[in-house]
């Protein structure tokens, strides 16, 4: 009887516990934590960027892919090309606010696709290079918020739960730094708790329009030795013209 009691009892903590939500004043503080981590980016209004990856996969000899990318972080407009290998170069993705479409330049033709898309062969999707204060509350809610360390580093642990489909995972960790708040490290799950995708930011450079994670490296946790290191180059942030966010733009460059 004290035995069934027990499980019972403990059964009880278990399921409170499961539905224990986090309070008003942490869920707000958290969704502040992540809005901070994109206001503290250099990317604002307009940019342009090189993103080089290096996709690994066991058994298989490193694969180099390059993208150029230009965005307009305050209006939801985004042109990704391929730069490298030759064989895909002018494979191209063009964002309009919700509407997202892939290129192929051999046949020319566009097709409707989504953030989730990855880029070429590797573990980087479009909605990792979108760059969106308001993403964090329209998709997410708050349902973890805790302080700890990483390393050297003092961490506020937050954790995100998809309240659309837009998100690429049902369930995302971040951890980031209390005195900078700077990500240093991504885990992403499916609906049933699975470790899906780790992401992790070793190194951020300053630029006078704020900081730029100059190498980020990304590892498919469902598939052990695979991952994708991605580093930025080529950062400008002049005024793009209109053009570039249009169909007729990656049309001409082929």
């Amino acid at each position: 009887m004290k035995k069934l009691l027990s499980i019972f009892v403990a059964a009880a903590l278990f399921t409170a516990a499961a539905f224990a939500q986090v309070s008003h004043e942490d869920s707000e503080k958290g969704f502040k934590i992540m809005e901070d981590t994109e206001d503290i980016l250099a990317y604002h209004g307009d940019y342009s960027a090189t993103i080089s990856f290096e996709v690994e996969k066991p058994g298989k000899p490193k694969e180099h892919i390059q993208y150029k990318i230009f965005q307009r972080t305050d209006s939801k407009l985004m042109t990704v090309v391929q730069l490298f290998p030759e064989a895909d170069k002018g494979v191209g993705y063009l964002r309009n606010g919700d509407n997202i479409w892939s290129y192929d330049p051999i046949s020319r033709k566009f097709s409707h696709t989504s953030m989730k898309e990855a880029l070429g062969d590797s573990d980087v999707q479009l909605d990792d290079i979108d760059q969106n204060k308001k993403y964090w509350r329209d998709n997410y809610e708050v349902v973890g918020f805790e302080e700890g360390t990483l390393g050297k580093y003092p961490v506020y642990i937050i954790t995100l739960k998809a309240t659309t489909s837009e998100p690429s995972y049902a369930k995302s960790k971040y951890y980031i730094r209390k005195d900078i708040t700077l990500i240093l490290k991504e885990e992403e799950f499916s609906g049933s708790d699975r470790l899906m995708r780790t992401t992790l930011f070793p190194k951020w450079s300053k630029v006078p329009a704020g900081y730029v994670p100059t190498q980020i490296i990304m590892r498919d946790e469902l598939n052990p030795g695979e991952q994708t290191q991605q580093v930025i180059s080529d950062l400008t942030f002049d005024a793009l013209p209109d053009k570039i966010f249009t169909k007729a733009y990656l049309e001409g460059l082929n």
